[in-house]
This record gives structure tokens, C-alpha cells and sequence, in this order.
């Protein structure tokens, strides 16, 4: 029992050498499937259980405190729970086939939920924040029969919200509440007693999830179920916040692959431990975190109940980490931008030898700021949810390349492809070739759940249409230069423009209307719309935004500013050619970033480039060359914690 990952069969007592394309082909000579030691995430969690059950798995931090005490669960505890909650959920009626939805924050509970709701049948994590209406189309789109959720309590609304929507379901059998209030109405039952199936008011009954789960065994699954690696574990929406969501249906397989190959990349050893605030609805926290570490017998730290988004978390990470020890510290590209402010006088960090994060691209500054004020190199990850998560990183052993997202993982492929009007791959591009970047692999999704949604998903079969514009270089590097799809994607949160679109057509004065993502240093995007008067007809941009925040509950999807173009840029075929929109929205901030500089001649514009995709080009007139360099640190400073690239050009 001397190998450093639980989840492969064949690694001895050292980590692989995967420095090189060869050594990676040497590595994959060994198929894959011969490699995995687990079936499904219950059994790659037994198999992290295995390696020390008294060890800690899940230590909690109610307050995001580093000094207060944590709630600790062991190993063994937290597969014990994790078995009782597969059970009740058993209990409750839940098969294979049956769907879980919870709407939780970071508790240990949530975990329990997670994967006792996979292991009895299929989980279906929803973001808590979303709009009743919107959470009552997810859960309709995933057929919900149990629901878990947070009981009342100060500061939280989720209960208030499903109390609104429980009516609307009516498949919902059972509400399962995790602590707060006692709203109970059904009592617990024996291991083994036929749940009840209605209450008196003909709704689901409630039940208490600690005593519900506490009433089951824990040695065992009840459902005597054999869980197959082809037998769907989860479903996780994804699709805009704004827009209908699609539920990308994981398999065990596909969730069990992301796991191995993070403990694989990372090298997470057997009691390594991991600072957790990623939410369990961002397949980020649910594997690249928690089953990753969990299954390789390592610890989760959970900050705080609302994860990295609590202020004591932010303010206190770097406390938190000298406390736990951590090896590497990660999250999404603001959870960095935001640790930076954090203090480290005093601190000692030295456990941390490595930082990664994705969801969107790391700003090239904040890379450089770990690497220049830490010493650590900064992996930059891709993926997403029909991946299962993570499918390029930046190796450790290879050189480190800031702003490339590295190379696919073992196992994985990634290829840059030329496309045709109905997104199916007419050809391969060439080295440094902008086009659409598809992936292949065992994390990769094989459909959503709903199949009108699969008409775009793939370029060819097998291959995930990711609807990112990227280009790989002569040494293999993946750099994402843009999207095809239009998303916004603020602070990690996607945003599809089409609703707020039609609240701005919906408008008497409005001809045009269309929404992109404006560069921002903190949250990557944020949204902004750029608007065409009807002829005759005059806008006042405040009372526009007005306009749409009364019409869309979404906040986030609010745009920040509303810009007045006329003629709007179109297309040849008359439709609006949003990068168009997108360069005049990266100039424009960073001439608000740069307008306190008494530079000569001072010009900004962005647009088009080959390499990068887009860029902001910075000229500046009349300054002789020995006080460029001064200039150019200066603009770097101030632009380089956008994700956009940006030059100095010498007039």
C-alpha cells in the first residue's frame, strides 16, 4: 500500500515522469481502463477511505475562522454518511435512474448528499442563488423525485424560495431539509420502512436530514445496487445563467477519469489537504476538488458555509492555509485575483508549492504576481462541464508558459478545427491556426440530458465542441484566444445575452440591441449591451438598465453600461458582428484605466490578431526610447490584469 495514487492500479511509490510528449505516449501505452482501480465515485471513495479511515477527510470551518475549532469528520465517517444518505435516499424511492436535486451551501451535509444521492441513483446540484423560476426548469428538466435543501435560517432565503416552487413540482416525492429550523413533517423510519408518500397537505413530506440518515445502516448499500461506470451519476447545468439550462449528463466513468487525472497532475498524495470554496454546483468543487481529493485519501478544508464568496474567507485564506498546510492552492482566476489583497506579513506559507485555477483565463498579471511575489508556478486549467472539469493543464515538469492552458491531460486529446455553418468539423487547422477547439477523452460527456440540446454539442462524434476559438502552437501548447459562443462569463458564472437581448427589443425606442462581455480585472467579464435607437427616437442609457433590471430577476445579468452605436455593426448576412462590440468594450475600459497618464499623443484601440485572438494596442506619441521602458511597466500595471492581451506602439 506504498503507491501515491489510490486510484490507479499500476503507479508505484513515485509519481510518472510526464515531462515530455514522449513520456506521455509511454504512460498511455497502458490503456486506460487497465490503470483505474474504482467503478464509480462510491467505490473511488471507499478506496480513499481505505488508506487511513481515521484520518481527516472533511474538517469544516463554520466562520471561515482559522482559529476556531474545526468540525471534523474522518475517513470512515464520511463514507459512513455517505452510505446512510444512499440509503435514505434508497428508502425514499430513489433507483437508478431516480434524480436527487439538492440546494445547499458548503456543508459537510452537502458532500454526504452529493455522493450518497450518486450512489443510490443521480444527482442534480443546482445553484442555491437562481430565481425560483429558474430553479423550478432545472428541476423539472431533471425529473426530480427528492429534495434536499437547507431548513431556515438567517441570512438565506433557499427555503423561502421552495416553498414558492413545491407546488410546481410535481414529481417531488420527499423534501429532505439540512439543519436550520425544525420543519420536519414526516417522521424518520427504520432502515428498511417504506417512507411515506405524501403529506397531509398533499405535498411531498419533509424529513430531517440528520435524523433521516442517522436511522440507516452504514455498512453497506442497502439497494444491494452494483454501480456500472456507464451508469449516470450526475447531472450539472450549464447554458447561462439567463438562458434555459442544459443538464450535461456525467457517468461514473466520466467523473472517476477526473479524479484520477487531477491526483495524477497534482499529485495528491494520501493525506494531502486542499483548501475547499468552490461550490458543489461548479463541477470544479465537486471533482477537480472534492473527489479528487477525497478518493486520493486527502482532506478538504471548507472555508466557510458560502465557500471563497464569504469575505472572512477572502480576508483570512492565507491564515487558513498556514494553519492546514496545504500544497497547492486553487480555485477559479478571481479567488486568486482576490488573495493577492489578502495579508501575508508573518504568514508562513511555505507548505504551498503550486497554484491552478480555471473556469475562465488567468489574467497574465495575476499569474505573474504568484510566480514573482510567491515563487509558485501558476497552472492554468480547461475544461469544462461536458469534460467533467479539467482536460489541458500546464504540466509541472514542462516549461511554464503564462496565459497558455498547457496540454491535455493523459488520455485526452485536444484538436483546433475548422467548422461549418452547422458546427461539424470540415478539417484540422495548422499550427498557430485560429479555430474551434474540440476535445476527446474518457471525462468527455456523451449528450445532455435533453436531446434537442445535442445538435451543436459535438464536431464530429466523440468530439466535445467546447465553442471556444483557441489555437495550439509548435510545442503543443493550448491558448484560447476567444469564443464562438457568446456567452458572458463573469466571475465564472455564465451569462447568455439572448434573454437581456430581447428585454432591450422589448423596449418601444429600441431598433438594436445586443450584449458582450466587457473586460474586467476582478470578475473576467462583465456585461454590457450596446443599443440602436429606432429613427426619430432618442434612449437614455441609465433608464434602459433600469428598464431591463425590472424585467429580469437575474442581477448578475444586469448590464453595467449601455452604449448608444448607430449604425450597429452587422454582418454581411445582417447579423450583429458582436467581436466588433467586444473590441469597443475592451477599449474603452482600458482608456478609462490609462486616462490619468500624461502620456504624449495617447491612442487606445483594440481589434483582431492572428496569434491572440483579440488585442488592445496602446500607441503613444513622441517619447524617446530610454523612457519607453518606464511607460510600457506602467501600462502593464494597469492592463495586465485583464485576460485580453495588449501592446505599447511607439508613434
Amino acid at each position: 500500500m506504498n503507491r501515491p495514487h489510490l486510484l490507479d492500479r499500476l503507479i508505484g511509490p513515485g509519481w510518472p515522469d510526464l515531462s515530455t510528449p514522449e513520456a506521455v505516449r509511454t504512460f498511455e501505452a497502458t490503456p486506460y481502463a487497465d490503470r483505474i482501480a474504482a467503478r464509480s465515485t462510491y467505490e473511488a471513495l471507499r478506496l480513499g477511505a481505505s488508506a487511513n479511515p481515521d484520518a481527516p477527510a472533511i474538517r469544516f470551518l463554520p466562520n471561515a475562522d482559522p482559529d476556531e475549532a474545526p468540525i471534523v469528520s474522518s475517513h470512515a465517517q464520511c463514507l459512513a454518511r455517505v452510505t446512510q444518505a444512499a440509503n435514505a435516499f434508497h428508502a425514499l424511492g430513489i433507483g437508478r435512474d431516480d434524480v436527487v436535486s439538492f440546494l445547499l451551501p458548503l456543508l459537510p451535509q452537502s458532500l454526504y448528499t452529493l455522493w450518497g444521492a450518486e450512489a443510490a441513483g443521480v444527482a442534480n446540484p443546482v445553484n442555491p442563488l437562481l430565481e425560483p423560476y429558474q430553479l423550478v426548469e432545472i428541476m423539472k428538466a431533471a425529473d426530480t423525485k427528492v429534495l434536499v435543501v437547507i431548513g431556515p435560517m438567517p441570512g438565506t432565503d433557499i427555503w423561502e424560495k421552495v416553498q414558492t416552487i413545491r407546488a410546481e413540482l410535481p414529481s417531488l416525492s420527499a423534501i429532505v431539509a439540512v439543519g436550520g429550523a425544525r420543519v420536519a413533517t414526516a417522521q424518520p423510519f427504520a432502515a428498511g420502512a417504506k417512507a411515506p408518500v405524501r403529506a397531509d397537505d398533499g405535498l411531498a413530506p419533509i424529513f430531517d436530514f440528520d435524523a433521516l440518515i442517522a436511522a440507516q445502516r452504514s455498512d453497506g448499500l442497502a439497494s444491494g445496487r452494483v454501480i456500472e461506470p456507464d451508469d449516470t451519476a450526475a447531472y450539472f447545468h450549464t447554458g447561462g445563467t439567463t438562458g434555459t439550462p442544459k443538464l450535461v449528463r456525467h457517468t461514473h466513468a466520466n467523473q472517476v477519469y477526473q479524479a484520477w487525472v487531477i491526483g495524477l497532475m497534482l499529485r495528491i498524495g494520501r493525506e494531502a489537504t486542499i483548501l475547499a470554496g468552490l461550490p458543489l454546483f461548479h463541477v470544479g468543487g465537486a471533482l477537480t476538488t472534492a473527489l479528487s481529493w477525497l478518493a486520493a485519501g486527502g482532506c478538504l478544508v471548507i472555508v466557510s458555509p458560502s465557500g471563497w464568496r464569504s469575505p472572512a474567507a477572502q480576508r483570512n485564506v492565507w491564515r487558513i492555509a498556514e494553519r492546514y498546510r496545504p500544497a497547492g492552492f486553487g480555485g477559479v482566476p478571481t479567488v486568486l485575483t482576490a488573495a493577492l489583497a489578502a495579508p501575508t506579513e508573518g504568514i508562513d506559507l511555505s507548505s504551498i508549492k503550486v497554484a491552478f485555477a480555471g473556469g475562465s483565463a488567468i489574467p497574465v498579471a495575476v499569474g505573474r504576481a504568484y510566480v514573482e511575489r510567491f515563487g509558485w508556478p501558476v497552472l492554468e486549467v480547461y475544461g469544462m462541464t461536458e469534460t467533467a472539469s479539467v482536460h489541458t493543464i500546464a504540466f509541472q515538469d514542462r516549461p511554464l508558459r503564462l496565459g497558455s492552458a498547457g496540454h491535455p491531460v493523459p488520455f485526452s486529446r485536444v484538436r483546433i478545427v475548422k467548422v461549418d455553418a452547422n458546427g461539424r468539423c470540415i478539417g484540422d487547422c495548422a499550427t498557430d491556426e485560429i479555430g474551434v477547439v474540440a476535445m476527446a477523452g474518457p471525462g468527455c460527456f456523451s449528450g445532455y440530458r435533453s436531446a434537442q440540446h445535442n445538435k451543436d454539442a459535438f464536431v464530429e462524434p466523440g468530439w466535445v465542441n467546447s465553442g471556444d476559438l483557441g489555437r495550439l502552437d509548435a510545442e503543443g501548447y493550448l491558448w484560447i484566444t476567444g469564443r464562438a459562443k457568446d456567452l458572458v462569463i463573469r466571475g465564472g458564472h455564465n451569462i447568455d445575452p439572448q434573454p437581456i437581448e430581447e428585454i432591450l427589443f422589448g423596449h418601444p425606442a429600441v431598433a438594436l440591441a445586443a450584449m458582450v462581455g466587457q473586460p474586467d480585472a476582478y470578475a473576467g467579464e462583465l456585461p454590457v449591451a450596446y443599443v440602436q435607437a429606432k429613427p426619430g427616437e432618442s434612449v437614455d442609457p441609465n433608464a434602459l438598465i433600469d428598464y431591463v433590471r425590472e424585467r429580469t430577476p437575474e442581477r448578475a445579468a444586469v448590464p453595467v453600461s449601455i452604449h448608444l452605436v448607430d449604425p450597429m455593426p452587422l454582418t454581411g448576412v445582417g447579423k450583429v458582428f458582436k467581436p466588433a462590440l467586444r473590441w469597443d468594450a475592451a477599449k474603452r475600459v482600458a482608456a478609462r484605466m490609462l486616462a490619468d497618464l500624461s502620456l504624449p499623443g495617447l491612442q487606445v484601440d483594440a481589434g483582431a490578431h492572428p496569434v491572440h485572438g483579440s488585442l488592445i494596442t496602446v500607441s503613444v506619441e513622441g517619447v524617446p526610447p530610454g523612457e519607453r521602458p518606464a511607460i510600457e511597466k506602467t501600462v502593464q500595471e494597469r492592463l495586465g490584469p485583464l485576460t485580453i492581451r495588449h501592446e505599447v506602439a511607439w508613434r
